[in-house]
Formats: C-alpha cells, sequence, structure tokens
C-alpha cells in the first residue's frame, strides 16, 4: 500500500561525519587577443586559416626572434592560470619558452593539430604581480612559433570545482584528478571530439556548443571532459569508459542525450571515475527499451563518484552490476557515490544495484517517478549493500525495494536513515551494510531539495 503523508526511513548504520568546505566557481578568464594593442607580434597578423576569434591571429616569423608578447594586468599578486590557443598544421612540435615580467616561467612544446584550421589551447600556472605584467612567448628553434589566437588569463589557478569538491568513492585509493597537469584543448565538432577524447596522455577537453555524432566513443584515460558555459554537451553517441584501472576520468558541465538502442554513459572495468555537474535526458517513449541506461556502471568498475547531475524523462536510469550471474566477477567492487543529484521521471533504476558494497545514495532529490505500478527509484538486489540516507522522494510509486528483491532477482541489503517521503511508497530495508570508509557531511534532509535544485546540472559549476 502507498504511503501518503511525509514520513522519514531510519536505519542503523552510523558512520563518522566531517564538514567540507565549499567553493565557488571562479570568474570568466580575461582575454587578449595576439592581434591586439597592446599585444606585440613579431611576424603578421593574418586571416588565411579558418577558426580563430577576433579579426585575426599571429602567425609569428619562422627565426628564433619571431616572438609574440601580451600585456596583462592583474588585480593582486598571485598565481594566474593562462591559456594560449594556437595551432600548428606541421607534424612536429615547436618549442618555446614562457617569460613572465622577463624571466623564463614555462618550456612549452606546441604539439601539431593536424591543420593550421584546428585550434587547440594549452594551459600554464605563473605567478603575476599586482598591476601590469608581460607575458613572452620566444621560439627557441628556427621554425619559430605556431599560430596563436589569443591568450586567456585567469586568477586563482583556474579549475573550477562544483560545491563541496569531490566527494566519496571516486576520491579514495588514490583519487580522481582526470585531465590535470596535461594540456588544455577545446573542440567545437563532433570529429575532433572523438580525436581528442580518445588520444592518450593527460587531456582537459573543452566542448564548445551542442555535438551530434554516433556510434562509440571510446575515452582514454586521464581525461577531463567539460562543457563550455551552459549549453554545450554531446548527442547520438556511446561515451564508453573501459578496461582502465585507473580510468582517471571525469565529466562534467555537459548536456548528455540519451542514446537510441544503447547507453549515453558506459562504464565497464574501469576504476576512479567522476560524473558531476552534467544535465542527462531523454524523451519518454511506449517502450522501456526505446533507449538503455542514461549511466550504467558493470562489469566489476569501481571507485565511481556521481554528483551534483540532472537526470529527468529516461527509464533505465543507472544499473549498478548488469546481470545476477555475475557476482564472482562483481563482488568486493562497484563501490559508488550518488549524491545531490536531481532524478526526475526516471522510472527505474536510480539506481538498481546488485552485488555493490557499499553503495552510498545520500542528499539526492527524486520527483515524480510514477509512470505506472512498477515504478521505483532505487533497487537493492542479489545482495548488494546500500546506505540510503539524507533523501527526498516527491510523487514517487516506491523509493526503495531491497527485501523483496525485484523482477527476478534475489533481495538485497539496504540502510535507510534520515529520508523525506511525501506522496510516495516506502524505503523498504534489509539487514546491515558495511560502514562508509570516507568522510562526508549529509545535509539536512529540509535543506536538499533546495540545495539540489539550485545547485545540480549543467552551467552551475
Amino acid at each position: 500500500m502507498r504511503v501518503k503523508p511525509m514520513i522519514a526511513c531510519v536505519g542503523l548504520l552510523a558512520g563518522a561525519l566531517v564538514a567540507v568546505a565549499s567553493s565557488t566557481a571562479q570568474a570568466a578568464p580575461t582575454r587578449y587577443e595576439a592581434e591586439s594593442t597592446p599585444a606585440v607580434c613579431s611576424g603578421a597578423i593574418d586571416t588565411d586559416w579558418t577558426g580563430y576569434s577576433g579579426s585575426g591571429f599571429c602567425n609569428g616569423s619562422n627565426s628564433t626572434g619571431g616572438y609574440l608578447q601580451f600585456t596583462v594586468v592583474a588585480a593582486a599578486a598571485g598565481t594566474a592560470t593562462v591559456g594560449v590557443r594556437f595551432a600548428n598544421g606541421t607534424s612536429a612540435a615547436r618549442s618555446a619558452a614562457l617569460l613572465v615580467n622577463g624571466s623564463t616561467a614555462q618550456s612549452p612544446s606546441f604539439e601539431g593539430t593536424g591543420a593550421w584550421s584546428t585550434w587547440v589551447t594549452r594551459t600554464f600556472s605563473v605567478s603575476l604581480t599586482a598591476g601590469s605584467n608581460t607575458i613572452r612567448l620566444n621560439p627557441t628553434t628556427s621554425a619559430g612559433l605556431p599560430n596563436v589566437d589569443y591568450l586567456d588569463v585567469e586568477a586563482g589557478g583556474g579549475d573550477p570545482r562544483p560545491p563541496g569538491g569531490l566527494v566519496g568513492w571516486a576520491a579514495q585509493a588514490g583519487g580522481t584528478t582526470g585531465g590535470a597537469g596535461g594540456s588544455t584543448v577545446t573542440v567545437s565538432t563532433f570529429a575532433d571530439f572523438r580525436t581528442q577524447a580518445q588520444s592518450s596522455g593527460a587531456k582537459t577537453i573543452l566542448v564548445d556548443g551542442m555535438l551530434s555524432g554516433s556510434g562509440t566513443v571510446e575515452i582514454g584515460a586521464d581525461k577531463t571532459i567539460r562543457g563550455v558555459g551552459s549549453g554545450s554537451g554531446i548527442s547520438g553517441t556511446t561515451l564508453n569508459i573501459e578496461d582502465m584501472s585507473p580510468a582517471n576520468v571525469i565529466i562534467q558541465n555537459m548536456n548528455i542525450r540519451g542514446k537510441v538502442g544503447g547507453d549515453a554513459i558506459q562504464i565497464e572495468s574501469a576504476t576512479h571515475i567522476w560524473i558531476d555537474h552534467n544535465t542527462m535526458s531523454s524523451t519518454i517513449e511506449d517502450s522501456p527499451d526505446y533507449y538503455d541506461g542514461m549511466l550504467d556502471i558493470t562489469h566489476a568498475a569501481d571507485y565511481i563518484t556521481v554528483s551534483w547531475n540532472v537526470i529527468r524523462n529516461h527509464w533505465k536510469t543507472s544499473l549498478v552490476g548488469h546481470s545476477d550471474g555475475n557476482g564472482s566477477e562483481d563482488r568486493g567492487h562497484l563501490r559508488v557515490t550518488y549524491h545531490h543529484n536531481w532524478f526526475d521521471r526516471t522510472f527505474e533504476r536510480s539506481p538498481r544495484v546488485r552485488f555493490g558494497e557499499t553503495v552510498h545514495v545520500f542528499n539526492n532529490y527524486y520527483t515524480n517517478v510514477d509512470n505506472n505500478a512498477d515504478s521505483y527509484a532505487i533497487a537493492s538486489v542479489m545482495d548488494a549493500g546500500l546506505l540510503v540516507e539524507g533523501n527526498v522522494f516527491e510523487n514517487v510509486r516506491q523509493a526503495c525495494w531491497s527485501a523483496s528483491g525485484y523482477a527476478d532477482s534475489d533481495p538485497g541489503r539496504l540502510v535507510a536513515r534520515n529520508n523525506s517521503l511525501t506522496d510516495s511508497g516506502p524505503c523498504e530495508v534489509n539487514g546491515t551494510v558495511a560502514a562508509i570508509p570516507y568522510s562526508y557531511t549529509a545535509d539536512a534532509v529540509g535543506t536538499v531539495k533546495s540545495s539540489v535544485t539550485a545547485g545540480s546540472g549543467a552551467g552551475k559549476l
């Protein structure tokens, strides 16, 4: 029987909690165009290759004297992140010295980009003084510099972090850093996105615009994939993270559309992954199988955090463990944290877990999970162990399954505490689960709805 009034599901598992400090998104960088005063280009300002911003780019002379210098202003002394947007249509890298106020700060090598119309961005951390600073690129070989479009300068180090930073399983066993320490590239076509995502080495890939493709994109290790602004993302393809330990992949600030007949994000036999601040959506079709999973985690994948996402209008949302018969591979793995996500009209699997322990589901907001009598939010089956705490369920047919099993799957274990249910079926509990090994703060349940709706999804970093 469905329970209509607001109630709280309370369990007995206790865990140590510590506060996690919030951080705020940093301001947009200041852009300095290479063709505009006070920049000085020792060469020519050209316009013969497409894809540049502003009114042109610097084509330095092919000599060690073919420098490019910017004058930038810092409000205060400190560390800043500078990004050099360049194109190098040759196969050979072009080396340079990066000087700040006359002293060498970095010795970058600008790799070939495949074409003179293909622009990418390399980022560096430098120290600036308060007031005016010079940032100069001196080529170190007679090949000169690559073509340079602009310099972006962002005070404070520049890798935006969401509220609370990385929390949960993805922060354990060495953590998850994505493309930190590698180059930064900006892509605006699906072909470029696939090339960069599948490349080797640490890299931050900035996706500019909504890109549409087909098939599967195999994401390489040590990648951060981050959308630009609030309207960038990917559709029509499967983002596949597979057979890497650690994968060390971050997907952040993206609009991701469900893939007809397949998974939107597929994680198999891979560890250390952070899915954060994305908006993932489909359309509700007559058949639950029109799309497959939105975010499926299978084949002993491990150390994963799913945080601050909006996921809506999807049937088979997030499957953890693909088969009742795969216990020999999955037991001891499938450790996933879901926190501060907004699940809206996600009619099942948010998540459905086999074998994984402990899967931690806290401070999520569930709304309108009520398509038919089979709709539910969370299921623990096949002896999985879930801790479900501080979540808000509104108009959810069944908040949690565990002791009853689900479909053909045997029961799982589930401890629930401090959840809020309004016009929702119960959160079924069963047994005990292993303690959470990491420190975290579960917000008071009365604040979850407002914080999740205000802070989750793309464009909220």
